[in-house]
Parts: C-alpha cells; structure tokens; sequence
C-alpha cells in the first residue's frame, strides 16, 4: 500500500516566509514610488504649509503697483544749426528763465554761407528796386506822351477853326487847311494808341509789381532765415524750469538735430507705471487711483493709456495734483487702481505662491480632520493685492494650501503629518 510523503515543516514554514517577504518588499516599493514620484498619493510635512481659509467678505477691486516720477512736462534742446560747443554758461541742474543763454556754438561755414546768402539777396532785392524804377519811368514818359499829344490835338483845332474862314475868301491855301486837318487826324490816331498803350502798360505794371512785391517778400524772408540760423548758435531756454540734462561739454561737436539737453517745467509731475499686459483691456483714462505720496495718500486718476506692449507690459501716467509736496523727479511711488467697484458678500481666497503653479484652475482642499488635502477644480475672478475672488468650487469656511505646489503637485491626494 502507497504511503503519502510530506514535506517536512521547516520546509514549509520557509516557503511562506519567502513569499511574505517579497510581497513587503513590493508594498514597500510601491509606497516608496508614491512617496517620490508624486503619485495619486504623497506624504506631506503639515509643518511649513500655508493654509488659508476661504471667506466671505468685501473684495475691493484694486491693484497695487509701484511707479516713478516723471515731469509732467519735458521741454527737449535740439541743435538747430549744430556746430562746437565754444562756452557752457549753465550747469546742470540750474534753474533757467525762457530765453536765458546756455551755451555758444561756433560754426564757420554756416556763417559763410550767410555771408554769401546775404549778398545775393541783396543783389536781387537792388535788382528788383531798378525794374521797379524802370517800370515806373516807363509809367511817365507815356503821361509826357499823351499831354504832348493832346496839345498838338488842342492847337491843331484851334488853328483850323481861325483859318476855316480865310480859306472860303482865298486868303489861305486850301493845300495848307488840308494839310492841318491831316495833322489834326494823326494826333487824334497818335492819342488813341497812346491811351491803349497806356492801359495795357498799366495792366502789365500791376502784375509785375505783384510778382516783384512777392518775389522781395521771399527774398527778406529768405535773409531773416539765414540770419536767425546764426541766432541759434547761441542756444537759449524756450521756457522756464530746471535744467536737468545738459550733455555737452566745451570743445565737443554736436550735429545738426543732436539733442543738447532738457528742461523740465517746475510744480508739474505725474507718476509712470508699467503694468503686465494681463490688465491691457481692464485699465482706462480717467480711472480713479490712490497715490501715497511720503506725507499724505491722494486721489487722483488715470491721464493717459500707451496700448503698445513692449516686452508683454504696457505704460500708463497718473496724474499728480500740483500741490502734492516732497516729490521729486526719479522717485517711486505706490499707488493703487480702482478697477472696479466694491463686491459685497464675495468669496476671498488669500493670494499664495500655489497660483504659479495652477494658474488659480485647482487647488488642494483640507478635509475636515486635517488629515488629508483633496485635489479640487476651482474657478477665480478677479485679484487684488491680498486675495482672489472665488467664483466656484470653494464654500466658505473651507481649508486651502496656498503656500507652492512645487513639490507635489502632481498627487491627487496629500496625507498630512
């Protein structure tokens, strides 16, 4: 009869410690692997995480931003004739009056060349004074011309009416009465061409005198220019106010157009802020602001929106009041734009490092043990400078992680310890 053969316990007992070690390893691994890697779940330290908790409140739609001071208006100095730079009369940072000197330039071949422009302008204006008195000489011997022609008319006449009567009696030729009356005809033809000679002289005269008038009109305008073009290598101050730019030095050439410096006119300032192009089509001229100056806060608003974005920002000018005191040119202020009006009842979540990496889509929500965070879907609003506006996915009273997510963000659940 067949016996059954069986192992021996040892055996067994080996067996089943081997198995229930490799399925520990296996646990153990995979523990490890979520712990690492950033699993569905990870251990998280509760020690040095930022909660907040969602409320409810008043959300005041602002945004801080910090902005420098600037003249409201700046005044540029251009070289007009450029030349070199042969006396600096000013210093930098002088207070100068409208028209004061501040600086010579020096430049030969401009002023040769005014030189000769003036000679040839007068030139053209004596030129232009002889055509005039030629005209007008022309003007008087045809009035000479005419009178002589009417006298000749007037004694003709008179002559015939006293011999009419001495030709019926014989006493006079009828050759000569003839012949008187042949006279009276050609001066009488003689007067008539110089009349329209007249008129068509003076219809010519009045169109040349026009053009001549014009042209030496032109030609002083012309003269003026060329002298005031020395004029301006003395450089003087189109307005009054501080001086706070004066890049030349003696010696140094500046062309002609080069910028010399800048006046800033006094007690008008405004504060120029770059804002990231985020607020592009939230940001409007004549938006309130809060500016806080070093002594007192001021209302103010908006003056002027630039819409080019350059290196995804945007520039905007806040207007200062003039009797804001201890401000000065290059100094930073803050200041606070309204964007929109008061919300009453809105749910706040505090603002946290958590947002650069979810873009405000999800965040990790405490449970009420404390022991876990779930990851959750959410959806802000608007932001100010403390908290964002929670349109859905959060309820009041619950608990967020808004310190960063660069650690685990990848888990969906947080065990904390």
């Amino acid at each position: 009869m067949d016996k059954k053969i069986t192992k021996p316990g040892w055996k067994r007992s080996f067996k089943a410690s081997v198995i229930a070690g490799a399925l520990f390893s296996v646990a153990a691994i995979g523990y490890a692997f979520n712990s690492s890697t950033g699993g569905s779940n990870q251990h998280v330290a509760l020690q040095g995480l930022d909660l907040a908790i969602v409320k409810q409140g008043v959300f005041q739609d602002t945004l801080a931003v910090r902005g420098r001071v600037l003249p409201k208006t700046t005044v540029y100095l251009d070289s007009v004739a450029g030349g070199q730079v042969e006396e600096r009369l000013v210093q930098h940072g002088d207070y100068v009056e409208k028209g004061q000197p501040l600086l010579r330039l020096g430049n030969t071949a401009l002023q040769l060349e005014v030189m000769s422009r003036e000679a040839q302008a007068t030139e053209q204006l004596n030129f232009l004074r002889n055509t005039q008195m030629t005209m007008e000489t022309n003007r008087l011997n045809l009035k000479r011309d005419l009178l002589e022609t009417e006298l000749q008319i007037r004694q003709a006449k008179r002559r015939l009416s006293q011999i009419s009567q001495l030709v019926d009696k014989g006493h006079i030729a009828k050759d000569d009465f003839l012949q008187l009356q042949e006279d009276l005809k050609y001066y009488e033809e003689r007067r008539k061409l110089t009349l329209e000679q007249q008129l068509q002289e003076n219809s010519i005269r009045q169109q040349q005198l026009a053009q001549l008038e014009d042209s030496a009109t032109m030609l002083q305008k012309n003269l003026t220019l060329a002298r005031s073009n020395l004029d301006n290598l003395l450089v003087r101050a189109p307005v009054s106010g501080f001086l706070s730019e004066l890049n030349v030095e003696v010696g140094e050439s500046k062309e002609r157009g080069a910028r010399l410096g800048q006046i800033d006119v006094p007690g008008e300032f405004k504060l120029v802020v770059q804002l990231d192009e985020f607020y592009l089509n939230q940001v409007t001229q004549g938006m309130p602001v809060k500016v806080k100056t070093p002594k007192v806060a001021v209302d103010t608003s908006i003056s002027r929106v630039d819409n080019r974005v350059n290196q995804s920002q945007f520039q905007i000018e806040i207007a200062l009041p003039g009797d804001v005191q201890d401000i000065r040119r290059g100094q930073s202020l803050d200041a606070e734009l309204v964007l929109g009006q008061e919300r009453q009842n809105a749910l706040l979540l505090k603002r946290g490092a958590f947002f650069s990496s979810t873009g405000g889509n999800w965040v990790y929500v405490v449970n009420g043990n404390g022991d876990k965070a779930e990851r959750r879907s959410i959806h802000l609003g608007k932001r100010n400078q403390d908290f964002f506006e929670v349109t859905d996915g959060l309820e009041q009273g619950e608990q967020v992680i808004v310190s960063g997510y660069g650690n685990f963000d990848k888990a969906d659940t947080l065990n904390l310890r």
